[in-house]
């Protein structure tokens, strides 16, 4: 660590200013140009179509990972309203026979999806206090328990409610 001294000068001593080059020579040569792109991109305008053209229904399975169960799964969105580049969703939400309003947040600009289950009595493995949290909007959450204690689970949501199947599809590993 370096020690700052302190010197105390005389009132009349001058510090000399040494000018290597004069003002003059510190004119730019060439305008100052950026080198990146322009994001065409609009948020906004995407949770504005989001919120028209979102399908309402959605239908699919929940696997909790601690029993391993599989429930059907239904998805009801009464409402979607766009809020900057976020789509602020309402509705309500069957697992297996125990339906809850819920409420979430879809981001249009990264397709994260967040869904607040309201009721306080939910199958086993959903509890309370938890949040559906999905990177691929509605197709494929995971179930974030509020307590360490509870591994999770997954949801998977297709806008197809006619064509549903009983069985999920299986995930090939990549190795």
């Amino acid at each position: 660590m370096p020690i700052l001294l302190a010197m105390d000068l005389p009132l009349a001593s001058e510090v000399p200013f040494q000018q290597t080059q004069p003002f003059e020579s510190f004119q730019m040569t060439a305008p100052l140009e950026l080198e990146s792109s322009v994001e065409t991109f609009d948020p906004e305008a995407r949770a504005e179509d989001l919120a028209a053209t979102l399908p309402r229904q959605w239908c699919g399975t929940y696997k909790s990972f601690a029993e391993g169960s599989v429930v059907e799964a239904s998805l009801t969105l009464t409402s979607a309203t766009p809020m900057g580049q976020m789509v602020d969703l309402r509705g309500e939400m069957r697992l297996g026979s125990v339906t809850t309003p819920l409420q979430g947040n879809l981001n249009a600009k990264s397709d994260q999806l967040e869904l607040l289950p309201l009721a306080e009595e939910l199958i086993p493995g959903v509890e309370s206090g938890g949040v559906f949290m999905g990177l691929q909007a509605f197709s494929l959450s995971g179930w974030e328990p509020p307590r360490l204690t509870n591994p999770g689970g997954r949801l998977e949501l297709t806008e197809s409610c006619s064509a549903k199947t009983s069985e999920a599809l299986p995930v090939r590993g990549l190795w």
